[in-house]
């Protein structure tokens, strides 16, 4: 029988700050109470990041090369409205996932010069994508816009989806941890975003779209 490797205190250190941060807010959070919850040394932590920033960029590069693979659209075909859907989906579970940076995003971004560099380029590739799917669904005619409406869409997509979880902490803030609260709020956010594209949708790509609209709200109610 093979054992598995035991993880090392450096992924350790991650795991536990990721969900110490999402938890009680990054700035709630110092080295001290990390090695304390972890039970080692802060001379122990210390050896494997310089500080608590250090922590914070490890985290964020992680989260960068998971949002780097799930920001492209389909290669070897024209998206589609459940293109969208899946993509929306995927989105804000890894939002979740890393949602301490977009709670404690403009705390982050006025402190860490990486992070607003980055960031910056994540938006950017955000609302490239989006642009990029509406483009490929107005290509089959199932969606009517022109440039500039495009480019509007794709924006107003990425900031609701960017700050719906800070509208819902400060909707609902002692939920804000509930599994089965944020199930719902992610389903509310995925349905807003759609929400914006689907006056574009034409014929019967608009009917798949109302279809998948009503089974969602049937869910959230």
């Amino acid at each position: 029988m093979q054992h598995k490797a035991p993880r090392r205190t450096r992924e350790r250190i991650l795991e536990l700050s990721l969900r110490l941060f999402n938890e009680f807010g990054e700035p709630n959070i110092t080295t001290t109470v990390i090695a304390e919850e972890m039970n080692i040394s802060p001379g122990n932590l210390y050896y494997h990041f310089r500080n608590k920033d250090d922590i914070v960029n490890s985290l964020f590069a992680q989260f960068e090369t998971e949002i780097g693979r799930m920001l492209a659209v389909p290669a070897d075909r024209k998206p589609n409205i459940e293109d969208v859907w899946l993509y929306l989906h995927l989105m804000f579970e890894l939002v979740w996932r890393y949602r301490f940076f977009y709670r404690d995003l403009s705390d982050l971004l006025s402190r860490n010069r990486k992070l607003e560099l980055h960031f910056k380029q994540i938006l950017a590739h955000k609302i490239k994508v989006a642009q990029q799917l509406c483009i490929g669904l107005r290509g089959d005619k199932a969606l009517e816009a022109d440039d500039q409406e495009i480019d509007a869409l794709a924006t107003n997509m990425v900031v609701v989806a960017t700050y719906w979880l800070s509208y819902e902490y400060v909707r609902n803030p002692r939920k804000y941890t509930e599994q089965e609260a944020m199930a719902e709020a992610l389903a509310r956010g995925c349905y807003q975003v759609l929400s914006l594209i689907g006056p574009y949708l034409r014929g019967e790509t608009q009917l798949l779209f109302d279809k998948l609209a009503e089974e969602y709200l049937k869910k959230l109610k």
